[in-house]
């Protein structure tokens, strides 16, 4: 076990008071994800405050807690740092870990595909050197504190994710990471209903150049229409644009293509450097988003070669397209997608593009189970139904749907298409069980608030291999 922090160091990061020594080896926050040796932050959420579990926290194993004041079950020699606020004090010592650290930092941001392509850097880096990385979508203010202080001394490269879904959100996050590289995905009609235009989505990703030293690097999308605005914000700053994509000109450019149903190959130019490739997950979205990850390897001082290597051993995150075989107990199986983290228009349709990739064995089917899109405002209705080309294309036998908007989306579906449609994932998920027959192929998709995992656990629990589960953090 590494050490990562001393009761010393945390005290003078965060001007925090240390009841004596100890020695900590992680960072958490919540108690029932306590190792040996984590420091346990207790914070006061909205459902609850940490310091009801400081004591179960350090009979787990903690070795120690920042806390801003000692509960009544915890001993007077318990090893805890005494802080004025627990928020400020990770905060703190997030800070702290960013400035002793002398790595090359990469943030990402973007509409969709931060987490993967986060998870494409922590890959890509990995041979170059050591590498951190923010944990799962840990993008947020308690999140990007959290996977600062998670960040070892001696690391050379740090990648953090940073996520908003209002203006004003990200720019504090972005200083407090400061990463050398920024990286935006794309900008596409997310949270609409807090910003009312794509143009001011784009202007709040923006904000991400706030912590970027002059000189640093911009790598955007130049296949997306928000391209020279943030282009032009960039250059504000004083950064330089890197574009990456299939547009003529782009630094890190595509220039060929295969997908397959279970991996893409990639054949492209990073910044001068030919190069061909395998990603372990299918999708053109992966392809593009690993020409920036491979693009941040070269301006990061990694090796190119060994990071494209490395990407063949990417696999779609938990909830973002991860597959597993579902064996029936009856006999066959049929393939499962778990695409249920998350949704937005642009995710719908890259994961029914994907969808139409996959070939059902024998008489199988596609099957589309889609919830509900949310934080759409006024446009939510016809951009669910705007997706029924999209289920059309990727040649869907049967869409499940449920939600409000996705009624809309239940109406606009072609007579080739068999459709249901129930109010909420829970109705569905019955609906959806027994229609599983060998050979299908199955895609769950929706917001987090659609709880579209019930129906990915409904269809787990057919499973008859006593195999591992999907690692949903479920």
């Amino acid at each position: 076990m590494i050490d990562l922090w001393q009761s010393g160091e945390i005290a003078a990061a965060t001007r925090g008071t240390a009841s004596r020594e100890f020695r900590a080896a992680g960072v958490v926050f919540d108690s029932r994800k306590v190792g040996p040796g984590d420091l346990f932050v207790a914070l006061a959420g909205s459902q609850a405050d940490g310091h009801r579990f400081v004591a179960a926290a350090l009979q787990a194993g903690a070795a120690g807690a920042l806390v801003s004041r000692r509960p009544e079950d915890v001993a007077a020699d318990a090893p805890l740092v005494v802080v004025e606020d627990t928020v400020a004090g990770l905060q703190a010592l997030g800070a702290y870990a960013r400035a002793r650290a002398d790595a090359v930092v990469v943030g990402v941001t973007g509409s969709v595909g931060k987490t993967g392509t986060k998870e494409a850097l922590r890959q890509a880096l990995g041979p170059s050197g050591l590498t951190h990385a923010s944990a799962g979508s840990f993008n947020n203010h308690v999140g990007v504190p959290l996977s600062l202080a998670r960040m070892p001394a001696a690391s050379r490269f740090g990648v953090f994710e940073l996520g908003m879904n209002h203006a004003g959100e990200l720019g504090p996050l972005a200083r407090q990471v400061r990463p050398h590289i920024a990286i935006v995905t794309t900008v596409e009609p997310v949270h609409l209903e807090f910003f009312g235009t794509v143009e001011a989505i784009a202007d709040a990703k923006a904000e991400i150049f706030q912590g970027v030293p002059a000189g640093g690097h911009a790598l955007l999308n130049a296949d997306n229409g928000q391209f020279d605005r943030l282009a032009g914000a960039a250059r504000r700053r004083g950064l330089e644009v890197v574009p990456f994509g299939a547009a003529a000109g782009a630094a890190a450019r595509l220039t060929d293509l295969v997908l397959k149903s279970d991996q893409t190959v990639v054949a492209a130019e990073i910044l001068g450097h030919p190069v061909t490739y395998k990603i372990g997950a299918p999708g053109r979205h992966w392809a593009l988003n690993s020409l920036a990850v491979l693009a941040a390897v070269v301006l990061a001082g990694g090796d190119l070669a060994l990071g494209a290597m490395a990407l063949a051993e990417l696999h779609a995150p938990s909830g973002r397209g991860q597959r597993r075989k579902i064996v029936l107990a009856e006999g066959g199986s049929f393939l499962l997608i778990d695409e249920s983290y998350n949704a937005s228009p642009a995710s719908m349709r890259a994961a029914l593009a994907n969808l139409g990739l996959a070939e059902p064995a024998q008489r199988g089917r596609r099957i589309a189970v889609l919830g509900d899109m949310r934080e759409l405002g006024a446009a939510a209705d016809a951009l669910h139904a705007d997706l029924a080309a999209d289920v059309a294309a990727a040649g869907v036998a049967v869409a499940f749907t449920c939600g409000p908007h996705m009624a809309a989306l239940h109406r606009a579906l072609p007579a080739a298409v068999e459709a249901v449609h129930a109010p909420d994932s829970k109705a569905l998920a019955s609906l959806v069980r027994t229609a599983m027959r060998q050979g299908d192929v199955v895609m769950v998709k929706g917001s987090l608030g659609s709880y579209m995992a019930v129906i990915v656990d409904t269809l787990l629990a057919l499973d008859s291999v006593d195999s591992p589960r999907l690692a949903n953090g479920r």
